[in-house]
């Protein structure tokens, strides 16, 4: 173990679902920061929601972690303003020094005093869209591959800001979160690397059905209503 797979916990957001825009669906992500120690179960933080559990939480999609890095790109492109601080994205954990090209599938950490594995990158949504006031920005996600991505939960625990992420097994040192989730939303992938990714057992199943379907040869997808 190298100290660059140690990171603190810079930022815990949590928050709940609430009715934001006329005729929309509920959403949570709106976060904010909260102190002290928060238990963290097998579906998330006890104090935060998902509006729509078939897109946004559950196991395989328990923590969302997005890299702090990231916000000085989006303030330099206009796209945030210059003040903007780590939660704006919904996120649930903030860090700096570790991004989607450097986090693989299947990684596993212990936060604070619970083990999380990588599970899958984030779909970006229409939400990210209003929520920022930006109207492509789930595009621009998906292009920069800025995505941020998600924990399922190997073993509750507890988890305050300032406490360490640290690596503790890498699994599959083949495929960054970046790689995979460049594949799987631009479906810019060699066959017989899809066939792979389909079997690949800490990949979030909903991701492995995309890939096995990829790997047949099956490209169509609509993304219209996740994109807006």
């Amino acid at each position: 173990m190298t100290t660059i797979d140690t990171y603190a916990i810079e930022g815990l957001f949590v928050g709940p679902a609430r009715n934001r825009w006329p005729g929309k669906p509920a959403s949570a992500i709106a976060k904010t920061a909260i102190k002290g120690p928060q238990s963290l179960t097998l579906t998330g933080f006890k104090k935060d929601q998902q509006a729509d559990l078939a897109v946004h939480g559950g196991p395989e999609k328990a923590v969302h972690h997005y890299a702090a890095d990231h916000y000085a790109d989006w303030q330099a492109e206009g796209l945030i303003a210059p003040n903007t601080r780590p939660a704006a994205f919904g996120e649930n954990i903030s860090t700096t020094g570790l991004r989607e090209d450097s986090a693989f599938i299947g990684d596993i950490f212990r936060l604070g005093t619970a083990i999380v594995q990588i599970s899958q990158g984030r779909q970006p949504c229409w939400k990210l869209n209003l929520h920022t006031g930006q109207d492509r920005m789930a595009h621009l996600f998906q292009k920069t591959l800025r995505t941020g991505w998600y924990y399922r939960v190997l073993e509750a625990g507890h988890v305050c800001q300032g406490d360490q992420i640290q690596l503790i097994e890498r699994v599959q040192p083949k495929w960054t979160v970046a790689a995979v989730t460049d594949a799987r939303l631009t479906k810019h992938i060699a066959q017989n690397d899809a066939k792979e990714l389909a079997e690949l057992s800490e990949l979030a199943l909903g991701w492995r059905k995309a890939f096995s379907r990829m790997a047949d040869g099956n490209l169509a997808e609509d993304t219209s209503k996740r994109l807006g």
